[in-house]
This record gives C-alpha cells, structure tokens and sequence, in this order.
C-alpha cells in the first residue's frame, strides 16, 4: 500500500468534507503542519470543527482558515496570539470549547487508546466543569471529561520511512503524537523520507499503524511567533 502523496492537496483528497472535526498538530507556529494547512484552506470546505491547542497566529497556520471562516468551532486551550480569533469569540461568531492543556492532550491520546472518557481533578470548580458529571475518589472530587476523536488528523513530523513510522524533532513533537492517534484517518506531512528499515525501531515515535497518507514538505517556513533578541 502507498502511503506517500506528491503534494499537501491530493493527500487530502477525497479525504475532507464540509461539517468533519479536524485535530491539528503543534503548539503556537512550532510543530504545525503547515502545508496541509495550506491546502485545507484551498480546498474550500466549510463548517469545521478543529483541536488544536490554538489557533496559530493571524494568517498563518490555523489562522489562515479563521480567516476564511472556515471553522465554526474550535476546541482548544489558548486564545492569545491570534487577534481573529480572540475578535470572532468575543463577537460570538465562533464557538469555542476551552479545554484545559494537559486535559486536551489527554482526551486526544484517550480518543487514540479507545478509552472513551476518564476523570481529573482539573477543571473541577470552574466553569470547566459545568454540565459534566463530578465524582469523589478517595476524598476528592473529579470531573470526566470525554475524549475525542477526529474524522481527520493533520499531523507534523520530521521524518517517516514509506510504511509511515514517525519521528519527530525536540519540541516540534509537541501535540502531535496524540493527534496521530486520535485521528480516523492521519495525515502526515514530513521533512524527510526514507525506505523501510532506515528508522530504529527503537526511535519511532508514532508506528506506522496510525498513518494513512504521507506528503513531503522538505522546506517549511518555521516561522516563530515572537523572536526575543537582547539588547546591550
């Protein structure tokens, strides 16, 4: 089976429709799959639901498809650096459902596991917690959360040999592993590609069980959010 696509556009098609729920890879612009970003926006669909931590930054990574209005609900866990999306909240044009960081990470992997739901203590208290069951465990009281699963993962790695074995570099893995198993169908975009047998088995970070398709983006951007220089 060929896994490997020869641009960002056709590894999605045929794959995203109007109305699906999309998992995005990375923190902030470290991480996203920028390529296939790219051409979910191109390809026009509409009434999204997309994961991701947040929102990249305005027009670019996430950005891009708030711009577009694209999606209509976000699930995530930080609104700062994205003027549109903080505007479209506020304005109720954009539905939003906040989820705690470590709580988003975990209903992603959960998703991927098969474990439908679980219990933490963050969030009980808060607003958080409104509308879902509360249980005590040994003195102290715990919100379930559901986790999640997505019609579609994009996901970014360093490199994948052609059978879809995943390895991703430093703090670039970030939210993608989780997002690689919680999607019904992975989409991966690499830097680079090898043969079968040139990973360590001992060095895969996602197997290859979990990808569906595989398009080579061997020159991202990488833009940073915010670079800090010193001055003397």
């Amino acid at each position: 089976m060929n896994k490997v696509y020869p641009d960002a556009a056709s590894a999605l098609a045929g794959i995203v429709q109007d109305g699906q729920t999309i998992a995005v890879g990375g923190f902030g612009l470290c991480g996203i799959p920028e390529a296939l970003i790219a051409a979910l926006r191109d390809s026009g669909v509409t009434g999204l639901t997309a994961i991701s931590n947040n929102a990249g930054v305005d027009g670019f990574g996430l950005g891009q498809l708030l711009t577009t209005r694209q999606i209509k609900k976000m699930i995530a866990s930080y609104v700062g650096e994205n003027k549109e999306f903080a505007r479209q909240y506020l304005a109720g044009e954009l539905e939003l459902e906040f989820t705690p960081q470590g709580t988003l990470a975990e209903k992603l992997r959960a998703g991927g596991a098969g474990i439908p739901a679980f219990f933490t203590k963050t969030g009980v208290g808060t607003i958080v917690a409104d509308g879902k069951e509360l249980r005590e465990f040994d003195g102290e009281q715990y919100v379930m959360e559901r986790s999640l699963v997505a019609d579609v993962s994009l996901v970014k790695a360093y490199m994948a040999d052609r059978a879809g074995n995943l390895v991703y570099r430093k703090t670039a893995r970030n939210f993608n592993p989780n997002v690689a198993m919680a999607g019904k169908i992975t989409i991966v975009e690499v830097e680079k590609l090898v043969e079968v047998g040139e990973v360590d088995p001992d060095q895969v970070h996602t197997p290859s069980i979990f990808v569906h398709r595989i398009v080579v983006n061997a020159n991202p951007e990488k833009r940073i959010e915010q670079r800090t220089v010193r001055t003397d």
